[in-house]
């Protein structure tokens, strides 16, 4: 399969600050890709090398084969950024934007169709000659979709798309978003809301102070030791009163709520029979009880403890 995203070796400093400390990492043409990571792990500084805003100081990275700083403009032209931030020209039109968008990559009145049909697919065809001081923060979001997407980029990069949106926003724009990746687009994510990337992605690298810890498919990721627990969630008869527990129990508490009680259990160590019997020695007798395995929520803060011990 060929690669997407090529990056090798890259190194970035801030001053003292070592924000990517050789970062190796080959993302292949047609996968939704995740790229997660705590707030200051580099994924910023890693999106803005690939779009050529911030120059390396060691290492190389290609989109689509093109080197971003030796071959600048064919990168660009395979490229699209939806960026974390609302950045938006205030004095012009929605269709407005996206016509001077598109003279940046050489497109004339013969891509007013497919302005159209952005416009349309992202609900945006009644805001079309609307000021863009005039939309919501979510229509906003919206309009830098389109504008990453206005020269049809094959690559598509997008950093926290639905940070503040409200959820129907969300939901539309995941459809399109997988819509565009079952057309052939390469989509790299970066997000803090975990469970879209548990959704959508199909291989997640996770970034911490400026290096990769985990590199694996989703698949592999939940079904490694890491974030080896398993949640236990029961619902007794009487109140449960947390005295009458044995002390391991005690441990595993994560919390009680009158007659509920989530207990969180190590998958190596800890019995399902064993809770069980404690609960019944403690007099707590069970109504319900149901389990959760790990999610990749689970496995990121194991991942992100385990580099910080």
């Amino acid at each position: 399969m060929s690669v997407a995203i090529d990056i090798k070796g890259v190194h970035k400093h801030f001053g003292s600050l070592h924000a990517l400390k050789g970062v190796d990492l080959q993302i292949r043409k047609g996968e939704f890709f995740g790229l997660l990571g705590p707030n200051g792990a580099g994924k910023s500084t890693l999106i803005n090398i690939i779009a050529g805003l911030t120059q390396v100081d060691g290492g190389s990275v290609a989109v689509a084969g093109h080197d971003v700083v030796r071959h600048y403009r064919q990168a660009r032209q395979c490229l699209g950024i939806v960026p974390q931030e609302l950045v938006f020209d205030a004095f012009f039109s929605v269709r407005e934007v996206l016509q001077i968008q598109s003279g940046y990559f050489g497109l004339g009145r013969e891509n007013e169709v497919w302005i159209d049909e952005l416009l349309e697919a992202l609900m945006l065809t009644d805001k079309a000659n609307a000021n863009m001081r005039s939309l919501s923060g979510g229509m906003k979001r919206r309009v830098l979709v389109a504008q990453a997407l206005v020269h049809k980029p094959d690559v598509v990069v997008l950093d926290e798309p639905t940070a503040g949106v409200d959820v129907e926003l969300r939901k539309s724009l995941w459809e399109f978003v997988s819509n565009l990746h079952r057309q052939g687009h390469t989509i790299v994510l970066t997000t803090h809301y975990l469970e879209e990337a548990e959704a959508l992605c199909d291989r997640i690298a996770i970034l911490n102070h400026g290096e990769i810890i985990a590199l694996d498919s989703k698949q592999g990721l939940l079904n490694s030791e890491l974030g080896k627990s398993y949640r236990v969630s029961v619902t007794a008869v009487t109140e449960i009163v947390v005295e009458h527990l044995s002390e391991h129990l005690r441990q595993r508490i994560k919390s009680v709520d009158g007659h509920l009680m989530e207990l969180e259990l190590n998958k190596d160590r800890d019995s399902i029979v064993d809770v069980i019997n404690s609960l019944n020695s403690a007099g707590i007798e069970i109504i319900d009880l149901s389990t959760q395995r790990a999610d990749l929520e689970d496995v990121f803060v194991d991942l992100i403890k385990r580099q910080q011990s």
